[in-house]
């Protein structure tokens, strides 16, 4: 065997193992980036909003298990009105506009459009939480 001088050698070396490297780094997957790192979607915000607020407002049960301890409080100390709904009775129908979310802030939201039995109508906007676990409704604020 001939021995090759050490900058020759070293050089076929790095001939031979930088395919290898190039071929794992191309494998490798990408970085998701903050976007999926920040945690629920638009698309699953919009279904949990459409879900929880149904046709005329949330269920018990969701308000138990669906809500932040925030707005829970705010409504043991509102009992004139219903938080979550920024309103005295139950609406007859409940409209859910497009999700807007801001990673940085670590917040999604909608505005949500109450339509009432005489013709009007009435909006707020209810804010999720990114990072919930699960999803939960963290905010609603009323437009009036």
């Amino acid at each position: 065997m001939k021995l090759m001088p050490y900058g020759l050698g070293a050089a076929l070396s790095a001939l031979l193992v930088l395919p290898a490297a190039a071929t794992a780094f191309a494998s490798a997957p990408a970085d998701p980036g903050p976007a999926a790192a920040a945690g629920h979607s638009p698309t699953a915000i919009g279904a949990f909003l459409i879900d929880f607020y149904g046709e005329h407002g949330p269920t018990d049960r969701d308000r138990e298990l669906r809500v932040s301890q925030h707005l829970k409080d705010r409504q043991a100390h509102s009992a004139d009105v219903d938080v979550l709904l920024c309103a005295r009775t139950a609406p007859r129908a409940i409209g859910i506009g497009p999700v807007t979310v801001a990673p940085g802030a670590g917040i999604g939201w909608a505005t949500v459009t109450t339509y009432w039995a005489g013709g009007g109508t009435d909006t707020f906007t209810a804010y999720v939480r990114l990072d919930s676990r699960p999803i939960r409704l963290d905010d609603v604020v009323c437009a009036g």
